[in-house]
């Protein structure tokens, strides 16, 4: 099956830092385009919230500018997000996804291989 298998997320205090990971299953990162992190609140729309292009472009919102760094790893299969400086906001569910399409603005192209999501909860 073509997906992303999430791991990493949980509980952290304000100021805190969480690492999230994405293992690619029967596709190699390495022939994909772009990548991507979005996140989505209850009763919100999902939004991207930081994507990496295939030169290695990383394009990330506002919101987490400074905070969040996303990388990937083509030898291990693998694409993080290290989450820094977190904030009760932060607090929504997490998914990873990739997309083959080139054109566009990086985080807003049709995505797909939608990992399961995980939640991340930010609280003292």
């Amino acid at each position: 099956q073509l997906q992303f298998v999430e791991s990493g997320g949980g509980l952290v205090q304000p100021g805190g830092s969480l690492r999230l990971s994405c293992v690619a299953s029967g596709f190699n990162l390495a022939d994909t385009y772009a990548i991507g992190w979005f996140r989505q609140a209850p009763g919100k729309e999902r939004e991207g919230v930081s994507c990496i292009s295939r030169s290695e472009s990383t394009y990330n919102i506002d919101a987490v500018e400074g905070r969040f760094t996303l990388s990937r790893d083509n030898a291990k299969n693998t694409v993080y997000l290290q989450m820094n400086s977190l904030k009760p906001e932060d607090s929504v569910v997490y998914y990873c996804a990739r997309t083959q399409t080139r054109s566009g603005y990086v985080c807003n192209r049709p995505y797909e291989y939608w990992g399961q999501g995980n939640q991340d909860t930010v609280s003292s």
